[in-house]
């Protein structure tokens, strides 16, 4: 068996053809989709990059692996302690290394380890290739590294080869040449005047008048499809077109990809898996980049499926399932043990029979920008702030996804019954995480204690001088009164 991973960083089904955008940015990857399957409610259990591609490769949340922040002790995984063995338990209990114990060579051509200092990415891997350029490469520097490892590779049986690109990433990086398709089709329906004038008045990390993060962004030299601010309509164009030209850049050398592979002719009996670590805030929440949040729009990811003789009609899975998922389902599609001690669930029988189900709920995590963690069920997230990136959220949020996708409109006011149930929820999912634990700390209060997310740790003083010279000022005694340690 032949297996093609290809994760394309911080990609929104939304934007994507085969999930029902309106621009054509993913010719291929729809292709892949009209043979497959495509899961419609597929979340990473752990936001954003370093914490999903623990989960990913653990088959496990954050809260067991203790990756759940950029910076700081939480950044690495909690270590095994007296259990250890000679070699660690990823050697051969994580995703790449299930692989290779059962006999599959494992290749990953990608700078996340790298650009993360996450080197347990590549345990269980044979081959790593890193073109070093921390992650701020584009796909035309990716590809050919691909090409070649096919060219060397492809005919020999039962490998597993990873393929990242970082393109839909900012800084939007797609090179001129490229142009721009989009230049003349219509934005989201959502995005309008009235929007970019309410983005406008909001405060915190990635906020519109912050694109940089906690001021305008200054690359525009470097990559001038970026936005420095969203301060009008034509800078939202610019955000939105900058975004989906990444994704349609790397579809385009997705296609390059499956072509050489065809020309091998190993193409259709080969499986093939699109998928992300990630989502990103396109003004969701106040947020204009990045991935800052625990909410439908950072956690939801694409996953699409294209398995030889399983899925040749193209189906839709709407169940709810995490990304830790996806290790004990490869193995049950191989017919092979996963690894002890994780928190996936199969769904391979949607593979196998195309049945239709999923869990009762996810429970979700943010520990990078703000410290939030939410419950996805039903129609309805529940967004509960520990740290609120200093965008002033409430302390409760709660959005229908299936009317209100872009989370415009907080309805934990209104319908306190489905804050509770959701609390309930996260209580019964917080009770068997840390009843099955191997440490008696949950993570984030790690994270909170040690002085706060790594991308908001120790900024706001300075935030606060930005705020008044933007005419936000209105927000800074918020701000102290909700962040006094800061000010001390």
């Amino acid at each position: 068996m032949r297996i093609l991973i290809i994760d394309i960083d911080t990609l929104r089904p939304d934007h994507l053809g085969c999930y029902g955008y309106h621009r054509n940015t993913s010719p291929n990857i729809d292709a892949v989709a009209e043979k497959g399957i495509t899961f419609t409610n597929y979340y990473c259990s752990d936001a954003p990059c370093l914490p999903s591609r623990a989960a990913l490769v653990t088959g496990r949340h954050g809260i067991h692996t203790g990756v759940i922040n950029h910076g700081g002790q939480m950044a690495d995984m909690f270590p095994e302690g007296k259990s250890r063995g000679f070699s660690d338990r990823l050697r051969y209990g994580s995703l790449w290394g299930m692989f290779g114990f059962n006999g599959f060579h494992t290749a990953s051509i990608s700078t996340f380890a790298g650009r993360h200092g996450a080197w347990w990415f590549h345990a269980g891997l044979n081959e790593v290739y890193d073109i070093g350029l921390n992650g701020m490469e584009s796909a035309e520097q990716v590809t050919p590294v691909v090409l070649d490892w096919i060219e060397r590779n492809a005919q020999k049986d039962n490998w597993c080869l990873h393929v990242h690109y970082w393109d839909p990433h900012v800084p939007y990086r797609a090179p001129e040449t490229f142009g721009n398709p989009f230049q003349n089709e219509p934005l989201p329906y959502w995005i309008t005047e009235k929007t970019v004038k309410e983005w406008k008045n909001c405060v915190g990390g990635h906020s519109a008048l912050d694109y940089g993060m906690f001021g305008p962004a200054n690359i525009q030299s470097r990559f001038p499809r970026h936005p420095a601010v969203i301060s009008d309509m034509d800078a939202a164009r610019k955000m939105i077109d900058g975004y989906d030209c990444g994704i349609r850049y790397a579809d385009q050398h997705i296609g390059i990809i499956l072509d050489a592979l065809a020309t091998k002719k190993i193409i259709d009996d080969m499986v093939v898996i699109i998928t992300s670590d990630h989502g990103e805030n396109l003004g969701e929440l106040g947020c204009c980049s990045e991935h800052g949040t625990s909410d439908y729009i950072t956690h939801r990811i694409p996953l699409i499926i294209r398995w030889p003789n399983k899925t040749e009609n193209g189906t839709v899975d709407k169940g709810l399932h995490y990304n830790i998922d996806l290790l004990p389902t490869l193995a049950d599609m191989l017919d092979i043990n996963p690894p002890d001690d994780i928190d996936g669930k199969s769904f391979a029988r949607i593979i196998k029979e195309g049945s239709d189900f999923g869990r009762d709920y996810l429970v979700l995590s943010q520990c990078c920008h703000g410290c939030q963690r939410s419950v996805r069920w039903k129609d309805w997230i529940y967004i509960r702030t520990f740290h609120d990136f200093y965008h002033l959220y409430p302390e409760e949020m709660l959005f229908n996804v299936k009317e209100d996708p872009h989370e415009q409109k907080n309805m934990s006011d209104k319908l306190p019954e489905l804050c509770a149930e959701a609390t309930r929820l996260y209580l019964k999912w917080y009770d068997e995480m840390m009843m099955s634990s191997r440490y008696s700390v949950d993570p984030l209060w790690m994270v909170l204690k040690e002085g706060g997310p790594f991308h908001s740790r120790g900024r706001l003083k300075e935030y606060c001088k930005h705020l008044s010279e933007t005419g936000r000022s209105w927000a800074i005694e918020l701000l102290r009164k909700k962040h006094p340690e800061e000010f001390r």
